[in-house]
């Protein structure tokens, strides 16, 4: 029988690490009945935000890269629909696995629903709740349009039923008649499967940065509302460095590239005093193994990326959430994840906290680290239906 052909589309850092855990299983279990073709948008082009990840993660590289780059969400989707829906005509594709809530996840989606070829959602179901978010309309754009919609926890799986997605449809399944599961996380998969090759193979990283474990605050900042709005961007950077200084602990901030960019521009000053300051860490882009280091032995973890939330939670750490929601509501019922937004005091008093309470649980929320055999295998019966 001819092997079935399953289109693996990513456009960002985190789809990349995403799509390792499908891309291990495909290698260890159905090398000789799919052939994977991996699509690359070049949404995020920078090596350090993409290239890197291939190589460090072993992933087969790309077999096409649209190299997209950076533009505005119109133009740059639209430029991603174009690209995606000549390589769905060119290779026919049996399937195509779309990931989490960015401008490739939609474009993916958008194209190969058009061509009547299934999708299949990893992270369906996460909303936030503001449709000001461009997440957030990619996200409720590309569950109403996948065949397969794997949620990753149980809120996520109730935000698709009330949403109209029927939990108990039966095969054959179609766009028309879509199947929800309740998955658990592929990110848990990941993060079981490389904390301890993390831990092998970069083990004097942080002797290099001079950071003690459990002795200094890891932060990430890169969603659009917080680096475009300077102001938001200046009060979160001075409330981290004036916490740095008050509490006589290391900073290490990893900045994006849009975050430097912006601060080049708005105010070099205070990106300036980063660079100076004797508690503060300043990093380009880290690697996913260097991330996960960082994160497993932090004191705390402040961020406004939904996926390094997570990893807080798979390293039984508390985290700070500069952001005023989440997609990831049971971190904050649980008490383990705060949300502070960009207010200075919310977050001097949200680490306060965070730093004294004692005895927080760390559930397990995200399944059993087994997420992607199982979509592969649910992917499967859909190629073969």
């Amino acid at each position: 029988m001819q092997n079935k052909k399953l289109l693996n589309i990513v456009g960002a850092r985190p789809q990349i690490i995403k799509a390792s855990a499908i891309s291990r299983v495909l290698r260890k279990d159905y090398i000789n009945s799919v052939d994977e073709i991996i699509l690359h948008t070049g949404q995020h082009y920078d090596r350090t935000l993409s290239e890197v990840f291939f190589e460090e993660l072993e992933i087969p590289k790309p077999d096409y890269n649209l190299g997209v780059g950076s533009a505005r969400h119109g133009k740059q989707t639209a430029s991603m629909i174009t690209g995606i829906e000549e390589v769905i005509l060119k290779e026919q594709p049996d399937a195509v696995i779309i990931y989490g809530d960015t401008n490739s996840t939609l474009a993916a989606g958008i194209a190969a629903s058009k061509l009547k070829i299934p999708v299949a959602h990893i992270e369906a179901g996460l909303r936030s709740f503001r449709k000001e978010m461009p997440e957030e309309i990619n996200r409720l754009l590309s569950d109403h349009i996948s065949t397969l919609l794997f949620a990753p926890t149980d809120a996520a799986l109730k935000n698709l039923i009330k949403e109209g997605i029927r939990p108990d449809a039966s095969p054959p399944f179609t766009i028309d008649n879509p199947k929800i599961f309740l998955s658990g996380d592929i990110m848990y998969d990941n993060s079981l499967f490389f904390a301890d090759l993390a831990e092998k193979k970069i083990n004097g990283f942080l002797k290099k940065l001079n950071a003690e474990p459990g002795n200094y605050i890891l932060a990430t900042i890169h969603r659009q509302k917080n680096t475009d709005i300077i102001e938001r961007l200046e009060t979160i950077l001075q409330s981290l460095i004036e916490l740095s200084v008050e509490h006589n602990i290391l900073l290490v901030l990893p900045l994006h590239p849009r975050t430097v960019h912006v601060l080049e521009k708005e105010n070099p000053e205070l990106l300036n005093r980063l660079r100076k300051a004797s508690s503060v860490k300043l990093l380009p882009p880290v690697t996913y193994l260097e991330m996960i280091l960082l994160e497993k032995n932090a004191a705390i973890i402040c961020t406004d990326s939904g996926g390094v939330q997570k990893e807080a939670h798979f390293f039984r750490r508390p985290c700070l959430v500069l952001r005023s929601e989440t997609e990831w509501i049971e971190l904050v019922k649980n008490g383990t994840a705060l949300l502070v937004d960009a207010e200075k005091d919310r977050i001097k008093e949200g680490y306060i906290n965070m730093m004294n309470v004692r005895g927080l649980s760390y559930p397990g929320f995200y399944g059993n680290g087994k997420a992607a055999e199982f979509m592969v295998e649910e992917v499967m019966a859909l190629m073969l239906q």
